[in-house]
């Protein structure tokens, strides 16, 4: 009876350490620095700090590899267990997963945990460019679709080339004939856009406020159902053009497959907690982010119906069988 009440005490007080604050907190952004994966773990890293909602500054690191790819294969199979670190997401990792570029691993094989906000995509030019708004860049693509470079984070079948596949489609282009240039990261496009190596970036508005704050780009649509506000509400959405096309891209963060509930719990608190600051809503609009707020379970039934429409649509496009 002792040793029950022993082990049972013990235990108590391991879940108890188990609940207090990491002491080493992680963001990982699954690609090079200054795409979305960056903003997202940047938006954590700042926001909370300054909410205090952690008392330790969260250290960003990066894992490029795959789009996500390699940052998913390492969090399940060696850092299963990591109470100290979150990874960011996109509605473009759910998409590769749609499309089997995760391997083996699939939606329910990590901890989905909490949202950051949702951006939507975009598509732009450098401010220079010949191509001065939407329809001029239609015309062109179809004149001559090979002779326009159109570049964006991820591969064939990632979501900045499938908002340039549902555009296609929709002025009547085969996407097979545009020149698709796929960078590591939103960032890497965004550089190659600014050095005149490509025509046109694929995106998500977010990734690149700071570029049409100062003006060295010129975003030709979004794609949103309705205008966004503030210093965005001069750009036209792809629908009001008369292109139906709309892609949301969902910003969120999930955890290891075999962090402990109370870890995970932790962290959820800690973001239902900071989504209701006044600093969460300072890094929305300072990333050109909206509120998107689903966490836990309700997070977690989202990501798997949302990974389902993904394969429906990846067959559409004949990415998947």
């Amino acid at each position: 009876m002792k040793l029950k009440l022993f082990c049972f005490l013990l235990a108590l007080g391991a879940s108890l350490v188990l609940a207090k604050e990491p002491n080493r907190p992680e963001c990982i952004a699954p690609a090079q620095p200054g795409g979305g994966f960056d903003l997202t773990c940047k938006l954590a890293q700042i926001g909370m700090l300054d909410a205090k909602i952690i008392s330790t500054p969260m250290r960003v690191s990066f894992m490029p590899g795959g789009v996500g790819v390699v940052a998913y294969n390492t969090m399940i199979s060696n850092r299963a267990k990591d109470e100290n670190t979150i990874v960011a997401f996109s509605s473009g990792t759910l998409l590769n997963i749609a499309t089997g570029k995760h391997g083996k691993y699939n939606e329910n094989d990590v901890r989905w945990l909490a949202s950051a906000g949702v951006d939507y995509g975009m598509i732009a030019v450098k401010a220079d460019s010949s191509y001065k708004n939407l329809q001029d860049l239609i015309s062109a693509l179809q004149k001559d679709p090979s002779s326009i470079s159109i570049g964006a984070g991820g591969s064939i079948g990632g979501q900045d080339w499938m908002q340039t596949a549902m555009l296609a489609k929709a002025i009547n282009v085969d996407v097979k004939k545009i020149r698709y240039v796929a960078f590591e990261g939103g960032g890497d496009a965004l550089t190659s856009l600014l050095g005149n190596h490509i025509n046109v970036i694929s995106a998500g508005i977010a990734e690149l406020v700071p570029q049409i704050e100062a003006g060295t780009i010129r975003v030709l649509a979004v794609f949103a159902p309705n205008r966004l506000p503030d210093a965005l509400a001069n750009i036209p959405t792809a629908k009001e053009l008369g292109y139906d096309v709309e892609w949301p891209t969902v910003r969120a963060y999930y955890m290891g497959p075999k962090v402990s509930n109370e870890a995970y719990d932790w962290w959820l608190n800690a973001f239902e907690k900071f989504q209701k600051t006044q600093a969460y809503k300072d890094q929305l609009a300072q990333r050109g982010l909206f509120e998107f707020n689903k966490n836990g379970k309700e997070l977690d039934d989202f990501v798997k119906k949302q990974t389902e429409q993904y394969r429906i649509m990846a067959k559409e496009f004949n990415l998947i069988k």
